[in-house]
């Protein structure tokens, strides 16, 4: 099969990059444990590439209870200082203790449900498809991503400022930045 036109950011020779962009990356994602994943994620980007988060994502996912929100908001602080020792994931205690404390925000909300419906509320539940023609139209941040980080952060979560927001919202759908040469727009 001759290979597919694709975003230039997932046109290189990383295959878990490739298949990230081509299986995942602009997919509407409603599923709350899915998106707080994201969430994570994408604050532990910050100041690093997706390519380096990327690939520690399995690391999370066993460090974090496979994202079960009740298990992570039970964490103790001992548990902090151990996974600050795990290379599987990002050791940064700022991030750590965030995920953490995110998971305590998305409890009081009511649980992955509701982190969903405050989520896809700022879009109105839609998708929104942009048609950029290369990476240097992207914005950093939108008045939605703006609005998103506001009410996160009001609700009680850290490390998601408007760029983060925006990133998050990209890699779970809730807008779709695919460019137009790319096989998925």
């Amino acid at each position: 099969m001759p290979d597919r036109s694709r975003c230039t950011w997932a046109d290189g020779d990383d295959d878990l990059m490739r298949r990230y962009h081509d299986e995942e990356w602009g997919v509407p994602v409603r599923d709350g444990r899915v998106l707080f994943e994201f969430l994570t994620l994408e604050g532990a980007q910050s100041g690093l590439s997706w390519r380096t988060v990327l690939h520690r994502r399995e690391g999370y996912r066993a460090a974090f209870h496979d994202w079960d929100i009740g298990r992570i908001a039970a964490m103790t602080p001992e548990d902090v200082e151990r996974l600050l020792l795990d290379p599987g994931i990002i050791r940064h205690r700022g991030k750590v203790e965030s995920t953490i404390q995110n998971a305590q925000a998305a409890v009081a909300l009511g649980g992955p449900e509701a982190l969903a419906a405050l989520v896809w509320g700022v879009v109105g539940g839609q998708p929104r498809r942009n048609r950029w023609s290369g990476l240097h139209q992207f914005p950093a941040e939108t008045e939605e991503s703006r609005t998103l980080s506001k009410t996160l952060r009001k609700a009680g979560f850290r490390f998601v400022g408007p760029t983060t927001a925006y990133a998050f919202m990209q890699a779970c759908g809730l807008v779709d930045d695919h460019m137009p040469v790319c096989f998925r727009a």
